[in-house]
């Protein structure tokens, strides 16, 4: 792992060190421009041949969904920012206006590359495979005779056009609602002509339909756009009416629910009032038929408060992400990726037991490539266990009917003291959550929102059990939620272990979120928003401290995004020094890798693959004896200091040397690794020689297991 190599410091180094500014923009990525970074690289998947066809779709409608995100939260976000402080400046030295102006044309550029990838690559490939997508021109006279008794039976008694006058305004628009804009002539049964109309299409409605084969005279995936259908036969909804033109359109509103800390009297009220708002946000983006007239854009994008940036004319559906349904509709299992069975650790697959397994050893998990099932069935014999006294969770995504869920109602039932820890406010997953919490609430479990102010974010269980005359406390600590289905493609840690100190930890950081008191000194743990930012500025400058003696450093860190400018600066630091820094960086990065006397010893990559990468892990080399954290903390403004993480470090030495050899193979991916250069752009690695992906790999490697 490690090369004893001694790294001298030579005064002339240290000179340009002080000289170099380290607030300066030069040095920073904007992190929205990044983000869009991240979104090409997730369609690059989309026009990869070498993987599976309708996994290909699929990546194709996960950036259309990451763009509808980055709109509704990331966009929504500099827009307000605009109104309170147009000259507010990030780290990167753009204002709010200057983003906005930047985010445009990329943001445009990603959208027509994405119908082109639809329209050029995937659906004639797919038509190649007979899954078709059949446009009106081509319908058959079956065809259009089914789809004309479907529009007639099932579409036109639950839509309701809107003729546009002084007693019909023009209607409220859904966030994200598939909509229609018509150009009518002539005159209605009580002599009106608006000349426009509105037509929204219900939600329930699916945004595919598959023809049947038997009464279409077609092939078995043979489908239609619901738009299609509308387009078709909307003159049936306007009586003597003739139709001018009909356009597809959809907006995009601000949905990051604002809750006002300082005013909040019930949490779980003020989150719920939210809610009801979120459809109806400010628009922030308006997508609508590229052969719309000039005029009908027009009137739009006025009545949205729209500028031009904001406006994107598309060859296509006008909600790609939709088109996902595809992929659960195919049955070609010969077009997706071959099922993968996670394996379970021969610890715990051989023992009825677990706490007996745990008491003698620490557990890693490394998810998808083993199973999330061991989580499930810790807390699921924790709810049964007679010695078993109590249960502490954190949930800040789950589902409902998560048989994580059903263990710790049972055991509530079972007189067991149960205690959850419910963050409301996960972005998209609030309504989920309240639901959820009334559902515990009922068993009697003790439920809490966390601390107003903070999100709580962090991953943990605590398990108190009666061994004899002495309590013993069992724990999971992870980097990822605790949701069995995401556990499927997202890679996390998880940790299980009977660690006294770790457990004295977990428990303080449960009181904290439950109680009042102040801060309590942690024995393992760096926790955020008290010790975790300092604790890792401290190992930086460790590591720069063991540079500057000449003994081994270097620092490898695995996460999401990295945007918080201290951090980002003492690992300038660090790479001026001469700590080697490796960064695998999913999504965001502000730091600029390979600027000459700042950040020429850093390097940047992103991993894209089959599984969303989703673990954090920061490595120290601590002269040579490394340090493993892992940790639910991204390095971001708002992990440091607005939520409650937890970062744990994994110190049993063959645990500690898996995850170092994980990190070891992520370095050398040559397949799914994309390289982050200096201007903020990516460029793919290509095997030279042996071919390495990591996740292949690991699926591999745990398969054998």
């Amino acid at each position: 792992m490690t090369e004893n190599k001694e790294k001298i410091v030579s005064t002339e180094t240290i000179d340009i060190v002080e000289a170099v500014d380290l607030n300066a923009p030069a040095l920073y990525f904007n992190r929205e421009l990044s983000l869009l970074e991240f979104n090409d690289r997730v369609l690059a998947q989309a026009k990869n041949e070498d993987l599976p066809l309708l996994e290909r779709l699929n990546y194709l409608c996960i950036s259309c969904s990451n763009l509808d995100e980055f709109y509704e939260v990331r966009v929504a976000s500099v827009i307000q920012l605009a109104t309170i402080d147009p000259f507010a400046k990030m780290c990167d030295g753009l204002n709010t206006q200057e983003q906005l102006e930047a985010i445009a044309p990329k943001a445009h550029d990603l959208v027509n590359e994405q119908y082109r990838v639809l329209n050029e690559l995937l659906i004639p490939q797919l038509a190649e495979q007979n899954i078709r997508f059949i446009r009106r021109d081509d319908w058959t006279d079956r065809q259009k005779q089914w789809i004309e008794t479907f529009f007639r039976e099932e579409l036109s008694p639950i839509l309701t056009p809107v003729g546009l006058d002084s007693a019909h305004p023009f209607p409220r628009i859904l966030n994200k609602s598939l909509n229609f804009i018509i150009s009518l002539t002539g005159k209605d049964a009580f002599g009106r002509n608006s000349g426009r109309a509105i037509l929204q299409a219900p939600r329930a409605l699916p945004r595919i339909i598959q023809l049947p084969s038997e009464e279409t005279g077609g092939g078995e995936y043979d489908f239609v756009f619901l738009s299609s259908i509308i387009h078709a036969f909307v003159d049936d909804l306007f009586n003597g009416m003739s139709i001018k033109c009909c356009h597809q359109f959809r907006v995009t509103r601000n949905s990051d629910l604002f809750v006002d800390d300082d005013a909040i009297d019930d949490l779980l009220d003020a989150v719920e009032g939210e809610l009801a708002m979120r459809n109806y946000g400010d628009e922030v983006r308006l997508e609508i038929d590229a052969n719309c007239s000039p005029e009908t854009i027009a009137f739009l994008a006025a009545r949205f408060g729209i500028s031009d940036g904001q406006v994107f004319l598309v060859n296509g559906p006008v909600n790609l992400s939709r088109v996902q349904e595809i992929y659960g509709l195919v049955d070609r299992p010969d077009l997706k990726f071959v099922p993968y069975k996670p394996s379970v650790p021969s610890a715990l697959a051989r023992s009825k037991n677990y706490f007996e397994v745990i008491k003698k050893q620490d557990i890693l998990l490394h998810h998808p490539y083993e199973s999330f099932a061991p989580v499930v069935e810790f807390i699921r014999q924790a709810s049964q266990d007679p010695d078993v006294l109590a249960i502490k969770q954190t949930l800040y995504r789950t589902s409902t009917d998560s048989p994580i869920v059903g263990a710790l109602l049972k055991a509530a039932r079972a007189g067991k003291e149960v205690t959850v820890v419910i963050e409301l406010r996960a972005r998209f997953d609030e309504k989920a959550n309240i639901t959820l919490a009334a559902k515990l609430q009922d068993a009697a479990v003790h439920v809490v929102y966390g601390v107003v102010g903070y999100k709580t974010h962090a991953k943990m269980c605590l398990v108190i059990r009666k061994e004899g005359k002495q309590f013993r406390d069992y724990v999971h600590l992870g980097t990822g939620n605790y949701h069995p289905k995401t556990a499927q493609f997202y890679t996390d840690y998880g940790l299980f272990s009977s660690n006294k100190e770790l457990g004295e930890d977990v428990r303080k950081i449960f009181i904290q979120l439950t109680s009042l008191g102040k801060v309590t000194k942690l024995n393992k743990l760096l926790q955020s928003p008290f010790t975790l930012h300092k604790g890792l500025l401290d190992k930086i400058e460790r590591e720069i401290d063991f540079a500057k003696k000449g003994k081994p450093s270097k620092i490898i860190i695995k996460v999401n995004s990295v945007v918080e400018e201290q951090l980002i600066q003492a690992l300038y630091r660090a790479s001026q020094a001469g700590v080697e820094v490796k960064l695998i960086v999913r999504g965001i990065c502000s730091l600029r890798p390979g600027i000459e006397g700042v950040s020429e010893n850093i390097e940047v990559r992103s991993i894209i693959g089959r599984f969303l990468e989703h673990a954090r892990v920061y490595m120290f080399e601590n002269g040579g004896n490394p340090e493993v954290y892992a940790a639910s903390a991204d390095i971001m403004n708002r992990n440091m200091f607005r939520r409650v993480e937890a970062c744990f470090p994994i110190e049993h030495k063959a645990l500690k040397a898996r995850v170092l050899a994980d990190l070891e193979l992520y370095l050398k991916d040559n397949s799914g690794s994309w390289i982050m250069q200096s201007d903020g752009s990516y460029v793919q690695s290509m095997p030279e020689g042996e071919v390495c992906q990591v996740q292949a790999l690991l699926m591999e490697q745990f398969s054998a297991k």
